[in-house]
């Protein structure tokens, strides 16, 4: 694909690393089309952008959204399944994935797909997580198109849902300590480490992954330059959120939490503490050689927004 304006059919708009990749797009002269439920969650107002009300399960929708276009970033996803309003990784991860791809054959116009995956992405894995994320990532490999697919670690940004709740963990009363899912029968051993990358730097790959060439038919794993454990990375927050209390970080048992898990109401599910007792780490290379890009410091990062973290 040369470089040039294309137009780009962009899911996941609304969500935290898609207002960060419209804008992106934007930047570099593309014109987008997303698709939302709900216009009055997309931030932006710019003439370049084309809005299609409905959802990736509606099959007009998904036409008009690739109607047009010359490229794919597919960035839908979810952590937690929320089956009342057919929300589960299945349908989410693989069916919707499953649609996008279908339309984007039939019209015949598209030549270029970029996906959103996650580090630890297997077929064998333990969380239904990342089992339905490589049944999606298999699907874009099978289908001819060339692709760009990126497995980043945990994201992080001052206008991201995570970065939010460890500011919650800090600042508010309640819970009276920060709490990270401990591996061992007391929660003594430590969980998984982690290398939280920027959202800035997820989506200026993903952008220029569109038109890359030597990004065609690859995998790229992301993360931070540096890969940390979660009580290092919330002792780093706490460090420069402003209002931060002073509070230990204790780990609740991962059998603990798993227990708890299965009550409605929590904001973690079983995925999420399986997940965390696994490294989510890895090699930044071969992301950094083929973008020319320098990965930024979780704590540089941080000690920049955490005045703003929403």
């Amino acid at each position: 694909m040369s470089e040039k304006s294309l137009c780009v059919a962009l899911t996941g708009s609304t969500g935290f690393v898609g207002r960060h990749v419209l804008t992106q797009l934007l930047s570099q002269g593309h014109t987008v089309r997303v698709l939302v439920r709900d216009k009055s969650k997309l931030k932006s107002s710019d003439s370049r952008v084309v809005v299609i009300e409905g959802d990736l399960f509606d099959e007009k929708a998904v036409h008009a959204l690739l109607k047009g276009a010359d490229a794919v970033i597919h960035l839908v996803g979810i952590i937690m399944e929320n089956r009342g309003k057919g929300q589960t990784f299945e349908r989410v991860h693989v069916q919707a994935t499953r649609n996008l791809l279908d339309e984007a054959k039939k019209q015949g116009r598209i030549r270029k797909w970029v996906h959103m995956s996650a580090l630890g992405t297997r077929p064998d894995a333990v969380s239904t997580y990342h089992r339905t994320k490589w049944e999606a990532e298999e699907l874009v490999r099978a289908s001819g198109l060339d692709y760009t697919i990126f497995r980043p670690s945990i994201i992080h940004g001052a206008d991201g849902e995570f970065m939010h709740m460890v500011k919650d963990f800090w600042c508010k009363m309640m819970p009276p300590f920060v709490p990270y899912f401990g591996a061992g029968p007391l929660g003594t051993k430590g969980a998984g480490r982690l290398q939280p990358v920027h959202v800035d730097d997820v989506a200026t790959c993903f952008v220029s992954a569109l038109t890359n060439a030597k990004a065609t038919h690859e995998m790229y794993p992301m993360g931070g330059p540096k890969a940390m454990t979660w009580p290092e990375l919330y002792g780093i927050a706490g460090k420069y959120l402003p209002g931060a209390r002073k509070k230990p970080i204790i780990a609740v048992p991962a059998w603990k939490a798993k227990l708890l898990s299965h009550l409605p109401g929590l904001p973690f599910n079983w995925d999420q503490v399986v997940m965390s007792q696994e490294d989510s780490t890895c090699s930044t290379a071969k992301v950094e050689n083929d973008f020319g890009i320098t990965l930024q410091s979780f704590e540089e990062t941080v000690k920049e927004y955490a005045g703003r973290v929403e």
